[in-house]
């Protein structure tokens, strides 16, 4: 094959816990019916509240097809190539293991939420009935935090946001009282930029990409100024877009495919984070073929700085042959059409509002999918009629 797949999961394989019923189909299609897979395939999704073994056992289980860690990625995977960051005294939030989550990516001094709350009782006030009763001792011994780490959107977001807020405005020190505010604050690095995501419920739920929201504002409104991240990671990400070109290449040297990989295929059921990132990656693409590397248009120099020299590291590692990634809607999840789908391929996916994140532009072109189909069956039949694949 000189192609290969990036599966978003959330509303392209899965509901929640059920599957999708047109993944089994596509995926007896993808492997021959030999439990093989015939062409690589990575699993491109921004939940990070698992660890990648996990994520590999419960997509195994839902498609019938043994899944590898190496072909997961979560909103997170890619930190693990931010090794700048990975001695530093990191505060990280979100749910599930995310301290054993943190030290798989290389992170060696992790603090997490609730240790920063056992440590300092007094910062976590809004739930009346988490409130010490008594006045405790002064903390001592409690280690400087030097940067911060979100994976994804927390349980008690009250909590979250305040003690996050409280470490940007100490520079890292939540039991001392700065005059002046620091800044620029210390390094964020956040994944996941969902503002929504599909589950079994009719209507989008609530993504990370909304906490980000409330926290930016929030310190805006604290501050007067604004919050910036050292890196987003996750879809849309051209960062998030080149580390699976990267596992796609080594899945296709682990089977001894001769055939340099030329194109890629995206399907995801988001149009602001699936089919912006493929087609953002493919203007990357497109602009590294002319020795023009950047890595999207970001409103601060500081957020595309280390994604940059990210995405040439591993462009370096990558023998460059992938010449085009294309995106393919499919109406299972966030996205419905509203008639029928359309006969025409082209057809576009216009948003009157525009659900990205803040530091990355709008532009109408990027949310128009290459191409709209009603499943993920009919996405990979879409794919090897282009490809000539039988």
């Amino acid at each position: 094959p000189a192609f290969g797949f990036l599966f978003d999961v959330d509303g392209v394989l899965v509901r929640g816990s059920q599957p999708v019923p047109a993944a089994r189909r596509a995926f007896q299609r993808l492997s021959g019916g030999s439990g093989q897979l015939r062409v690589p395939v990575v699993f491109l999704t921004n939940a990070g509240n698992c660890l990648r073994s996990a994520k590999a056992r419960e997509l195994s289980q839902a498609l019938g097809l043994q899944v590898s860690p190496e072909q997961v990625i979560l909103s997170h995977s890619p930190l693990q190539l931010f090794t700048q960051f990975h001695q530093k005294c990191m505060l990280v939030a979100g749910q599930g293991p995310v301290e054993e989550n943190a030290h798989n990516l290389g992170f060696k001094h992790v603090v997490t939420i609730e240790a920063l709350r056992k440590a300092y009782p007094l910062l976590d006030m809004v739930d009346q009935s988490r409130r010490p009763k008594e006045l405790p001792p002064p903390t001592t011994g409690f280690p400087t935090i030097e940067g911060v780490m979100l994976f994804g959107e927390p349980v008690r977001w009250e909590t979250s946001l305040q003690l996050i807020t409280d470490v940007l405005l100490s520079n890292g020190n939540p039991g001392v009282e700065l005059q002046d505010v620091p800044y620029p604050h210390l390094p964020i690095l956040a994944c996941n930029m969902d503002l929504l995501w599909m589950a079994e419920a009719k209507m989008p739920r609530f993504g990370h990409g909304t906490f980000l929201l409330c926290l930016e504002n929030i310190f805006k409104k604290v501050t007067g100024r604004e919050l910036k991240y050292e890196a987003l990671i996750g879809k849309p990400s051209p960062v998030t877009y080149c580390y699976a070109e990267y596992l796609i290449q080594q899945q296709a040297e682990k089977q001894g495919w001769k055939a340099p990989i030329r194109r890629l295929y995206a399907v995801g059921d988001n149009p602001m984070s699936d089919v912006y990132g493929a087609n953002l990656y493919n203007s990357y693409l497109k602009s590294a073929q002319q020795n023009q590397v950047q890595a999207g248009v970001k409103r601060s120099p500081q957020a595309a700085s280390p994604q940059t020299e990210v995405c040439l590291e591993l462009r370096k590692d990558c023998n460059n042959s992938v010449e085009s990634c294309e995106s393919i809607l499919v109406c299972t999840g966030v996205y419905r059409h509203n008639a029928n789908v359309p006969k025409k391929t082209e057809a576009c996916t216009m948003e009157t509002v525009f659900h990205g994140h803040r530091d990355f532009c709008f532009d109408p072109s990027l949310v128009e999918a290459s191409y709209i189909v009603q499943d993920v069956d009919d996405a990979v039949q879409l794919a090897f009629k282009k490809e000539n694949w039988s």
